[in-house]
């Protein structure tokens, strides 16, 4: 597994970075495997691939903030996320991992490596729902995936330290929760973990360990991306 330690300058180019780490894996002839960090430098508002914008964003709260709302290829419900939220990325490989070909046992194949290794940081970190992390009940990193022929997509959010007003001004209640979530409002579902930001990034390097980092994917081809998906408003204001 390869380590993409990389933050693009703007939102657009670090969505399409995720999947141009999926495209070069499958387009690679044999299992390749990425581990990709970053983290937004201002709020940023993430929604799944067949979302309905109006659904689950608060558009006018977002211009308003002036905060982007863009769509991701995998699916899941809208997201915040911004300075204090670490991002993760992980492509796998089939020929690896055949069983992560169940839905079910890719989700559980991630969350119980993350659980692990950021249990070693505090207690109590717990899997529940489909595919969310929590501490104490409340959660602190929401999921999402993508499957392709030979690799798989899996990203999502790690709270550490970033404004919970903006997930609560900019989005509202998704249209399906999980039974833990008890109906509670985002204020009082979403928490920040209490851990230092180095010894988050250091436990998901540990529950996924990379030999050697990775810099050398395809520029032309993230721009493309851009272009046709990631900052197109064709794309991400669809539904």
């Amino acid at each position: 597994m390869l380590l993409v330690d990389h933050t693009c300058v703007t939102p657009a180019e670090n969505l399409a970075l995720d999947e141009l780490l999926l495209d070069e894996a499958e387009q690679h002839g044999a299992p390749r495997e990425f581990l990709r960090l970053w983290e937004p430098d201002r709020p940023l508002v993430v929604i799944g691939r067949s979302s309905r914008f109006e659904i689950e964003v608060d558009r006018a709260a977002c211009e308003r903030r002036q905060i982007p709302v863009l769509r991701r290829s995998s699916g899941g419900a809208a997201i915040v996320t911004g300075p204090g939220c670490l991002m993760y990325a992980v492509v796998l490989s089939y020929e690896t991992y055949p069983h992560l070909r169940s839905i079910d046992q890719a989700h559980r194949h991630v969350m119980e490596r993350l659980v692990a290794a950021i249990g070693t940081l505090i207690p109590g970190v717990a899997f529940q729902g489909t595919c969310d992390l929590t501490w104490q009940g409340c959660k602190f990193s929401g999921n999402a995936l993508r499957c392709r022929r030979e690799h798989l997509l899996y990203h999502g959010t790690l709270l550490y330290d970033m404004s919970l007003d903006w997930i609560a001004e900019c989005l509202r209640m998704p249209p399906r929760t999980p039974d833990y979530r008890a109906g509670r409002g985002h204020r009082s579902f979403v928490t920040n973990l209490p851990v230092q930001r180095e010894s988050l990034r250091d436990a998901v390097q540990r529950a996924f360990p990379t030999q050697g980092t990775y810099a050398d994917w395809d520029r032309e081809r993230l721009q493309r991306l851009i272009a046709e998906k990631f900052g197109s408003d064709t794309w991400n204001q669809q539904w």
